[in-house]
């Protein structure tokens, strides 16, 4: 991926300090792009530059922003500055995710934690940059989700699982969110393609919630890249494991539900949105 394939383009990584999120910036830079990197603090998001343009990365190309998206406030400013500075932005990659803590935790918005950072952040985030993806003309935005996914359900009752809590259960409803909400991220005549994806098991600091060895990040961040290039053809909505289309759970495919979840996303951001 040394060819400058997308020059001109601009592309937000959530979550690229470090692993799937860090390669996906370091590829991306190399193909040309200019990479909005995103960390939790700023001290975090400046190492994660410094160490790309370390590993050969243009320094130009590289933007620094920082969002604790424990905080629904600091996503919307993040949004807010994206949108001052770039008026067009090609590519958002829906990176962040955190493991679920032992015991059910919830921010100071109220939600529980990986609910929040897996997926709420990125359905405020798909929400608050629709103008400029819209106006980048084919913009694409591509969800990190997991097989884990599979596994899940939405407690709809109880969606912060505070009644029964299991950071394995909350983990894996967070990624079926994400990958439920991916085609509402794309309404359609936006412009906007959304796809998700599993990137494979990697050696990340999500690995435990596996318990298995995992392969290294930058092959995850390959499969991520891939579905950033112009000339690869994705459907909208779609979710992709090992580079091809492949099943989701059913609920993700119901369109009730996926209805019944933006109702319920849009509730859950509140006043952040």
């Amino acid at each position: 991926m040394s060819d400058a394939v997308l020059p001109a383009r601009t592309a937000l990584v959530t979550g690229a300090s470090s692993g799937i999120g860090w390669e996906t910036a370091r590829l991306l830079s190399g193909l040309g792009a200019t990479v909005l990197v995103h960390a939790r603090t700023t001290d975090e998001a400046a190492g994660a530059v410094e160490r790309l343009v370390a590993a050969g990365a243009r320094r130009d190309q590289l933007v620094e922003l920082a969002a604790d998206f424990t905080r629904l406030s600091e996503v919307a400013v993040l949004a807010g500055t994206v949108v001052k500075h770039y008026p067009a932005l090609d590519l958002l990659v829906n990176n962040a995710a955190v493991m679920a803590p032992e015991r059910c935790t919830l921010t100071e918005d109220g939600n529980e934690i990986s609910l929040q950072v897996n997926f709420l952040a990125a359905h405020l985030l798909s929400k608050l940059l629709r103008a400029p993806l819209a106006a980048a003309g084919d913009a694409r935005i591509v969800n990190v989700s997991s097989s884990l996914h599979r596994t899940a359900s939405m407690n709809w009752s109880d969606p912060h699982r505070v009644k029964k809590y299991s950071r394995v259960a909350a983990y894996a409803q967070s990624q079926l969110a994400l990958t439920m909400a991916t085609a509402e991220m794309a309404p359609a005549g936006s412009g906007i393609t959304a796809v998700s994806l599993n990137p494979g098991l990697c050696d990340t600091a999500l690995l435990p919630l596996y318990g298995r060895v995992g392969a290294p990040a930058a092959e995850g961040a390959a499969a991520v890249v891939r579905l950033c290039l112009p000339d690869v053809e994705v459907a909208n909505g779609a979710y992709y494991d090992g580079g091809v289309t492949a099943p989701t759970a059913q609920a993700a495919q119901e369109e009730r539900s996926q209805k019944r979840l933006a109702k319920l996303a849009d509730q859950l951001v509140g006043r952040a949105a």
